[in-house]
């Protein structure tokens, strides 16, 4: 079944539904939701749509202007790397602790190496169908690799988003397996994030009342992934998400993104916009910097809205070894530990975290829960 045929059987009104079938023919189209709307649906297809149940808990946070005066902080590092740091410092510090989300000035990457990533992911989502097809794959282990919904099979519905996954370190990705299209700009904007997520963790490690190094120590500046997302102008955004809520299975994200906005983050149970600020790359705590931190810092959820704009594009990079084979285990710091502050996770790899995380699937359910000990 190929695109158009997915989305005319997927927009109609089917009298015996198969949802695993719908799913299997968006799927082997290789074609991603951009098909569809290539295609010139004007609907939003059923494995889309949001359950009623859904919409209407969401619209008690969502759609709707917040009520909250809060906004996310922006930090400026324009003297990271000299000079006093404290100020930085109790920046990252109250951020981390309450909202799990910051904004990054002056953070040293070019503007110019920021404006040639966005064009060159969009770039790659834009090519022609079967150039992208090459790239199609569901193998976990696969380095470089396009699709539509990792949990395509899992989640109540899919979101409204393709994804160019790209496994930059801890193995060096050897360039050539990158699309061209987007290849050198890639490779660039990767060099560049190393940088500055080793200053970004030296940050919150002064922020944990530890040595600057402490994080870095402990591998989490070891790797990393860059996600560049696409999301196409949806017909009907009311009736799908962009993203559904979540939180992140890594230690830290640094996320890129255009000027057209959608990103919300969970504060206060309202949902907060994360507005696109012109040069400044959105920074935020991941499910394991939560678990080794002990709950001091906040993994928080976050979501991104479909919209009638479009497409929008964000590159994410996500600080963490991954899969990267390893016996290290993660656990709650002992240095962070006392009487009055005992561990609340157990132990984890990095591999049996991610697993947990991939099988669940965006379930609106956090993965810490998982490996939370019994009070």
């Amino acid at each position: 079944m190929d695109v158009v045929d997915a989305g005319k059987s997927i927009t109609g009104t089917p009298t015996n539904y198969d949802r695993f079938k719908e799913l299997k023919a968006f799927d082997e189209s290789k074609s991603g939701v951009k098909g569809l709307v290539d295609a010139g649906i004007t609907h939003v297809p059923r494995i889309f749509l949001r359950p009623p149940e859904d919409l209407a808990a969401g619209n008690s946070v969502s759609g709707e202007p917040a009520q909250t005066q809060f906004k996310i902080p922006v930090i400026d590092l324009k003297d990271i790397s000299s000079g006093d740091r404290s100020e930085m410092v109790a920046g990252v510090r109250r951020a981390a602790e309450t909202v799990g989300f910051f904004q990054v000035v002056n953070h040293g990457i070019p503007t110019k190496v920021l404006e040639e990533m966005v064009s060159a992911a969009r770039g790659f989502h834009e090519l022609p169908q079967e150039v992208k097809a090459e790239y199609y794959t569901r193998e976990r282990m696969k380095k470089v690799k396009y699709g539509s919904n990792f949990d395509l099979y899992k989640s109540r519905y899919a979101n409204w988003r393709d994804t160019l996954f790209c496994v930059m370190d801890p193995e060096p990705l050897d360039p050539q397996e990158l699309p061209p299209i987007c290849r050198n700009e890639t490779m660039e904007y990767s060099r560049q994030l190393r940088v500055l997520g080793k200053h970004l963790f030296q940050l919150l490690s002064e922020a944990l009342g530890l040595n600057h190094d402490h994080l870095e120590g402990m591998d989490c500046t070891k790797g990393h992934l860059i996600l560049s997302h696409y999301y196409p102008a949806c017909p009907e955004p009311e009736l799908t998400m962009g993203t559904t809520r979540h939180s992140d299975p890594d230690f830290l994200t640094i996320l890129l993104q255009d000027h057209i906005g959608g990103l919300q983050v969970l504060c206060q149970d309202e949902w907060v916009d994360v507005p696109p600020v012109p040069g400044a790359l959105v920074v935020n705590i991941g499910d394991l910097l939560q678990l080794i931190s002990n709950e001091k810092f906040k993994s928080v959820e976050h979501r991104v809205l479909a919209n009638h704009r479009g497409p929008r594009i964000s590159v994410a990079c996500f600080l963490t070894p991954h899969l990267y084979p390893t016996t290290r285990v993660y656990g709650p710091i002992k240095e962070l530990l006392s009487q009055n502050n005992p561990p609340v996770y157990r132990e984890t790899s990095l591999q049996d975290f991610i697993a947990y995380y991939d099988n669940k699937g965006l379930d609106g359910k956090s993965a810490l829960d998982h490996f939370k000990l019994l009070q």
